[in-house]
Order: C-alpha cells, then structure tokens, then sequence
C-alpha cells in the first residue's frame, strides 16, 4: 500500500458511491480533469466508499461509465491502478486508524463513548438555554461520556472491553482559522462555530473528513478542487493538516449550479421542473457528450473571449482556475439545447446515423445505412437531438397514417386533390427523380393551372410527410423515393378530397 508520492500538479475526484453521477459531480470531475491536463499534471479517480449506510449498489459502475462516456480519462484510480493503490477508502481502514491514534495521542481528538439516547438528551439540555448551536463541542463535551471527562482508567477499560465509541476531533475555540481559496481569495472562520467532528465511527470506518484529508497527503494531490457544498468543512481539514503536520493542498470551491426556478439543483426540484439532474438522465434525454462538457465547462468559468464551442482539449489548452466565479449560476437548458444542436450540425451524416442507431434500432427502423445517411443529411439543420431522427421524422420510414390538422385548416383547398393528381401522374412520367425534376415539375403545373406554386407545395408536404413542416420539399421527395411519394399523394387526395 503506497503512502505518499510528489509529481507536480496532482488533483482528485472523489465520488462517493451513494447515487448516480449527479451533473455537479461530472462539472467537478471536468474542472480537475482540465486543470491537471492544461499543468501536465495527474488525475485521481478515488472512491470513497466508508458511507456504508447510504451504499448504492450500482453507483460505482454508474460513475465509472459517466467518465468514460464524457472523454474525461484518469491517470490513476480503479481499472487503471498507480502508485498510491488502492484507491478505495475502504481498502484504506488502517491508514486512517493510525492517524486517528496520532491525532489522539497528541491531544487534539479524543475518544467519545456517548449513545444515542445521550446524544439527544444534550440537545434537548441545551436546546433552550443561550448557547448558539447544539453542537458536540467546547461547551457541551464537558457533560458528555468522553476521555476528557472519564478517568484515564476508565476510558482504558471501556477500550479493552470493546465499548462502542467514536473518535471526535477536538476544537479550541476562540481562534481564527484562516486559508486561501482560489475561487473566493482569504477565507476565515471562527472556531467557536465549529463542532468536534466525528473522524472515525463507530463502526471503525472513518468519516469523509478524516478520510479525504489523509488520502488527499497520501497522494500528493497539489489542489483540491471541489463544490461550494464543502466550504464550511475546510476550516475542520486545515486543523486536521495542521495537528499532523501536513501542509494543506491549495483549495478552490466551485459555485453551486442553480435550478432554472433558483435555489440549488436538488434530484427533488429537477423532477419538479421536468429536467434531467443526473449524467444517465442527460444521456438518456438525448444529449451529446461533447455539447454537456461544453456546456458545463460554462457552468462557473468563461474564456474571456466571445468563443463559445470547443472541444475538450480545446478547453483543456485554455482553462484556468482565475476564471472561475464565486456565484452560483443557473442551469440554462435552452443554452444546453443550443449546444447540443451545434454539434449535431457538426457531425459527418454517417456519425450523425451511428449516434442515432440505438434510438433507430429501438423505433425498430431498418431502413438500410445509406438511406439513413441521405436521411440525416437532410435533417442535420433541423433537429436539437440525435433521437429525432427516430421519432420526430418517422415519414422518411413509413407512410403518414393520418393529417396535421392546423395544416389542413390552413393549406387543404378545394382543388388541392385535382392540383395533386396531376402533379402524381407527372411524377410517375420521370425517368430522372431528383428534386430539380420535382420541382421543375410542379412549377411546370402551377404555370399551366394558373395557380400560385405554393398552391401544390404546401398540400404535396401534407400529403407525402402528413406534416407541414419539414426540410425542403423537393430533396424531400428525392429521398423518400418516386413510387413512395406517387402512393402517398393519391393516398391523400383520395382520403382528403
């Protein structure tokens, strides 16, 4: 089990597995994944699995696949190894046991034997008095079951026996705990308001404070880059540097991502609003990998320029951390929708059609690779998902069963059928089907009933896609194919009249 390592710039994202990979964990993982490679440095993956009670079967593999899915490659962690395995905190008990005792042994943790039932009756003791907060601390420690307050024999035999216990950090109050922060500059808290935090449970496994503050020396990570969630816990980790010794990483805390409704994306009012909140629910929505990285690398910094598009090395040559705001911003899904729209129009058709085949393939559309590609083709400017193709254009696959009605009202004339049989009969004489025959065509009949172009476009639309929007209507009617639009046409002007 390796202890410590120097390599430069080392930073960490460190899950835990009690849920899927919330968006704010994936924009984490990419501000720590840009700055290490903008620094050519190194990128942790490091579970931290000690929280046994809220342990979520499938979250790991959930994480694990959300990375690979993004384009965000560790240097180091599960699957891939290093030199500081292993890289699951519940691998690591021992370490954190030692450092504990260090931290007992030096005076500045203790050992606290208090149950449930003791817990409670100190908050409701203290709960109407003029103490701030109910906390285990300073002031409510002295009444409470702990090797400050037990004799030295006795909490040695309550050890020996095996009493259940836990370890609590000890605070002194009335000092100043100060640190930088990246993100939010000089940073201070007073002691008094914190608690004496429990480092190791009573199960043995020690909290995420002991545990992170540990691994984080261990492996020589150079700057710890995480939400704002965590801010009022770094004074407890700066003390924790401090009584072992370690000189503290740099800090930066990134600004909360906001609800579209305000107030911070919560899994409660995303479902609310009807958005996605976790990396499997954007996928499962239709969103690219490269237009969520995009976007959420936007979510808390900018370039300092107008530009908006990059790639992931792109934004890995120019990312930095003193761009990076303080305040929390609002998750903007338009703006998340135009991202995405902007890639799709990037693709080649053919990787437009391989992105799209899982939502084809479960429409149960089989339409052959090369009718798809034309297909796409044709649609690339006009769809904000790939699983459009699949389910917003279904005429291209199959014959329309019924009729917009608003395109109707509007566009179905008393001489729309006469106006489409003769196009249909014209059509069916063309030894060339493509759209400049189509449309010469049709212009060719508009000329010769007198009736304006539009009178035949607009019924032709309703009648070959049973809507009345679409990509142009005569490259259209080339790709859907001669003997498909002639059926479809006569069908219409038979059932419509």
């Amino acid at each position: 089990m390796a202890e410590s390592t120097s390599q430069g710039v080392r930073v960490r994202f460190a899950p835990s597995p009690t849920g899927f990979l919330h968006i704010g964990g994936l924009r984490t993982a990419l501000y720590n994944f840009l700055f290490s490679r903008r620094a050519g440095g190194r990128f942790v993956l490091r579970i931290e699995d000690t929280d046994r009670d809220r342990f979520v079967e499938q979250a790991e593999a959930d994480i694990l696949d959300g990375l690979k899915w993004a384009g965000l490659t560790y240097d180091e962690g599960p699957e891939v190894g290093g030199s500081c395995e292993p890289y699951y905190q519940s691998e690591r008990k021992e370490l954190y046991k030692r450092f504990a005792q260090q931290l007992i042994d030096n005076g500045n943790a203790y050992y606290a034997f208090d149950t449930v039932n003791d817990l409670e009756r100190m908050r409701e003791q203290f709960a109407g008095s003029a103490e701030p907060a109910v906390n285990y601390d300073s002031v409510t420690r002295k009444k409470m079951m702990n090797s400050l307050t037990l004799p030295a024999d006795e909490v040695r035999r309550r050890l020996e026996e095996g009493a259940e216990h836990v370890i609590r950090l000890k605070i002194t109050p009335g000092q100043t705990v100060r640190f930088r922060d990246v993100v939010r500059d000089d940073v201070s808290f007073d002691s008094s308001a914190l608690d004496d935090q429990v480092l190791v449970k009573s199960d043995g496994m020690p909290t995420y404070h002991l545990a992170n503050v540990v691994d984080d020396h261990l492996m020589g990570i150079t700057h710890v880059i995480r939400g704002e969630e965590w801010l009022p816990s770094t004074p407890k980790h700066v003390l924790i540097y401090r009584f072992l010794g370690w000189t503290p990483p740099s800090f930066a805390h990134l600004p909360l991502i906001l609800s579209p409704s305000g107030g911070k994306l919560s899994k409660r009012n995303a479902e609310d609003l009807g958005i996605p909140v976790t990396v499997r629910q954007f996928r499962e929505a239709g969103y690219e990998p490269e237009a969520l990285i995009n976007f959420l690398a936007f979510l808390g910094w900018n370039p300092g320029t107008e530009r908006e598009l990059f790639t992931l090395d792109e934004l890995a040559e120019v990312f930095s951390l003193d761009r990076v705001g303080s305040s929390g911003v609002q998750l903007d899904v338009v703006k998340l929708n135009w991202f995405n729209e902007q890639y799709i129009r990037s693709f080649p058709a053919d990787e437009l059609v391989r992105r799209a085949q899982p939502f084809l393939d479960e429409a149960g559309i089989d339409a052959g690779r090369i009718y798809l590609i034309r297909v796409a083709g044709l649609m690339q400017e006009r769809i904000s998902f790939v699983k459009d193709l699949a389910d917003s254009c279904r005429y291209f696959f199959e014959d329309p069963s019924d009729y917009d009605e608003q395109g109707l009202k509007k566009r179905w004339k008393d001489d729309s059928a006469g106006l489409l049989v003769a196009y249909a009969q014209k059509l069916q004489a063309l030894d060339d089907f493509t759209a400049e025959a189509a449309e010469e065509t049709l212009r060719g009949i508009a000329e010769e009933r007198e009736v304006g172009a539009g009178r035949i476009i607009h019924p032709t639309r309703l009648a070959v896609s049973g809507v009345s929007f679409g990509p142009s209507l005569f490259h259209m009617i080339e790709v859907i194919g001669k003997d498909a639009c002639i059926r479809r046409i006569q069908r219409a002007a038979e059932v419509l009249g």
